[in-house]
């Protein structure tokens, strides 16, 4: 909507910056889709979910903030998320006054009134933090912090052990919060991939104290008796309830002399109830390759047909081994336990404070089965089973739009893992279990929303997409469904892979879309065919100049695939080309960016 057709409104009481962002949230949007959101607002009022909103003068901003609860959470893949949202709606029905924020949308100026604040947040990669949180945690550790005195805050932290830097992000904001002032009412917490029960623990005691200090009434603690906090779709299937769903096609998509496995699968979601947008991810729950539970049992010398009890279950051993427990990854608990139990002294200066880089390598090239040969110790089938880390679920980029192929269809790109090392051959568990999947064979499945990665709702930006390998899924759902739609803005391309004539993925279907419109630009990076290397960021400082106009003029950047090298290369290669073709100094260039991630004008699905 133009500013010569906006509607003549009273004078805001919302503050300049908010106001900002409501009118960037509905530039573009339709007649039908405004009046939703006016209706949907109205009866968040109506229904008096007291979500605490900034007030308009700076006492009333005092004294909400005093009785409020403020829960924020910065998640890359959901996990997170779920966990606030949980504790966020088990405050409410305990009648307290409480606001659920994502990291990327807490205004940073409110930090200074706060009084009782909870961060779930995650850790990725190398002990970086969530792409929604970048901002966040820039703004808490430097200069512009305020002190903290009148500050009560709880930290809880979800990693994965698998890497060095476990939780590092929500340790740091844990102590950065104790040095500026501020105050704990629960002690940091820390959860690894099996995060439910521990999370579930902590935000016990977080809501106990919360409720001392907050002091809520009895009457409002009954649960269920207070609306959700934010809109949430009902459906029968999700991540502990998924649906099984059906194989439709199951096909290789590299030549037969490939390096590398990748293989296009279509499923139907048909009576799930289950629905999905470009840019959400699908979860699996997989099934480890039969052979490698094989492998164990043979290893150990155990029974795969022995009852074990763990965690209130009695099950086979074999049924713990393939559905139940962790066989590929190795942690970093189940490392330190063989190591007590091996006393193998290599093995235990691994795991001593200074050898980061080592335990990372470690950590990154073995699986547990590497280490059980390499350092034997006879495990029993119950030490086995509580050692191992539970089974969890593998989340695909959905390479498909529902507008484009059905509601109950969504299809997936996935590259198998299979290699040899150490003297046998290794495998993925979700993608050996999605690669042998045969026609008609049920997969379990649900959808995981990603909210940080959509298309813009205004159709005529231009939108700039940058997906070597399986990366690349995502976007061919970008393209199918700005085709559906008719949206008028350009679509740019950038694509990599090995080799051209062996991995060039879903080639046909970008050469169809360069005719029909659904994209107007391709740009192609075959590391394997040339002298010299050449990958997707060289084809950015290839073309920076056109890449940076586009972006000044307002397009949005989306970066799918590999976080430990190529998203970090690409977002150098985005800094030089700020700093090439838009003069900016190297420091601006970077500020720049974390701008544009703020904006949710670039995007990262990284991984």
């Amino acid at each position: 909507m133009s500013a010569a057709t906006r509607p003549i409104l009273p004078a805001p009481a919302l503050a300049a910056e908010r106001l900002a962002l409501l009118n960037r949230l509905t530039e573009g949007l339709p007649p039908a889709d405004l009046y939703w959101v006016s209706a949907w607002t109205a009866a968040l009022a109506a229904q008096a979910t007291r979500v605490a909103l900034p007030a308009a003068a700076p006492p009333a901003a005092n004294a909400a903030a005093d009785e409020r609860l403020t829960v924020l959470y910065g998640s890359q893949t959901g996990n997170s998320r779920r966990v606030a949202e949980r504790l966020a709606e088990r405050a409410a029905a305990a009648g307290l006054n409480v606001r659920l924020l994502r990291t990327g949308a807490y205004p940073v100026r409110e930090l200074a009134q706060e009084r009782h604040l909870v961060l779930v947040i995650s850790s990725q990669g190398d002990g970086d933090p969530p792409d929604d949180a970048i901002g966040f945690v820039e703004f808490l550790a430097g200069k512009r912090a305020p002190k903290l005195p009148q500050l009560r805050f709880a930290v809880l932290g979800l990693g994965d052990s698998s890497y060095p830097q476990f939780c590092a992000v929500s340790r740091r904001l844990d102590a950065r919060f104790a040095e500026l002032g501020a105050r704990r009412f629960a002690e940091l917490g820390e959860a690894d991939v099996d995060f439910e029960a521990p999370s579930a623990s902590w935000s016990d005691g977080v809501l106990e104290k919360a409720r001392e200090v907050l002091d809520a009434p009895a009457t409002l603690g009954a649960a269920g008796a207070r609306p959700s906090l934010h809109a949430v779709s009902s459906v029968l299937h999700g991540r502990e309830h998924p649906f099984a769903a059906e194989v439709l096609d199951n096909q290789r998509i590299v030549s037969r002399d490939s390096s590398r496995e990748v293989r296009h699968l279509e499923l139907s979601l048909q009576g799930s109830g289950l629905r999905y947008e470009p840019g959400d991810a699908l979860g699996v729950w997989p099934r480890n390759p039969p052979a490698l539970v094989g492998e164990y049992l043979r290893l150990l010398g155990l029974d795969g047909e022995q009852e074990v009890a763990h965690d209130g279950r009695r099950l086979p051993l074999a049924r713990w081994l393939s559905q139940e427990r962790e066989l590929t990854k190795l942690s970093r608990p189940l490392l330190a336990a063989h190591a007590a139990d091996s006393g193998d002294t290599e093995l235990a200066h691994v795991l001593e404070p200074g050898q980061r880089e080592a335990l990372g390598r470690l950590l990154d090239t073995h699986q547990p089965i590497d280490v059980l040969r390499r350092y034997p110790v006879r495990w029993n089938a119950e030490q086995l089973v509580a050692a191992l880390r539970p089974l969890t679920p593998r989340l695909y980029s959905i390479a498909s739009s529902p507008k484009a192929v059905g509601e109950d269809e969504v299809h997936l790109t996935v590259a198998v893992v299979n290699y040899h090392a150490y003297g046998s051959e290794h495998a993925g568990a979700a993608s050996s279990f999605l690669a042998t999947a045969a026609d008609d064979a049920r997969v379990p499945v649900f959808v995981e929303p990603n909210e940080r990665f959509r298309l813009p709702a205004d159709g005529s930006r231009d939108i700039i997409m940058i997906g070597p390998g399986t990366g690349v899924a995502p976007f061919r759902a970008f393209v199918q469904e700005r085709l559906a739609v008719g949206a008028a803005g350009r679509n740019w391309l950038f694509f990599g892979n090995r080799h051209f004539a062996q991995d060039f993925l879903y080639q046909v279907e970008w050469q169809q879309a360069l005719k029909d419109g659904g994209l107007d630009r391709l740009d192609l990076a075959f590391s394997r065919d040339g002298a010299a290397k050449t990958y997707v960021q060289h084809k950015l400082r290839e073309h920076g100049r056109e890449l940076y106009a586009r972006l000044r003029d307002g397009a949005h950047l989306y970066v799918c695939g590999d976080a430990t090298h190529m998203a970090k290369d690409v977002n150098e290669a985005l800094v030089e080309v700020a700093v090439a073709h838009g003069g900016l100094s190297s420091e601006d260039a970077r500020g720049w960016l974390t701008e544009l991630l703020q904006e949710g004008r670039y995007a990262r699905d990284v991984y």
